[in-house]
This record gives structure tokens, sequence and C-alpha cells, in this order.
């Protein structure tokens, strides 16, 4: 895994559990941001993976 995959997947997770306390404590704006958080970590991790396939590590 590269820099960016890494970044991505705890990006993702970090806004997953975002959006489960947002849910938890009735917060739509935490819900909101945790969500916007995992699409970024997502886009993240993707970039990674197109790194590794230019770079010929997949």
């Amino acid at each position: 895994m590269n820099e960016d995959q890494i970044k991505g997947k705890a990006k993702d997770i970090g806004g997953k559990v975002q959006q489960k306390v947002g849910e938890a404590v009735g917060s739509r704006q935490q819900q909101s941001e945790g969500l916007s958080n995992q699409a970024e970590g997502k886009v993240q991790e993707k970039k990674g993976d197109l790194k590794d396939i230019v770079k010929g590590n997949r």
C-alpha cells in the first residue's frame, strides 16, 4: 500500500465513525460531514490504486 491508499482508508474509516456518531446523537451535520469524509477517502484510495498501476506494483 502506498501513502495515498493508507491516508484514504483512514479518512474513509474516520468518516464512517463520524457518520455513526452523528446518527447516534441526531446530528445531521455530523452525518453529512462523515459521508463527505468517506467520499474523499475513497477518492484518495483510488488515486493510490492508480499510482500503483502506473508504477507496475499491481
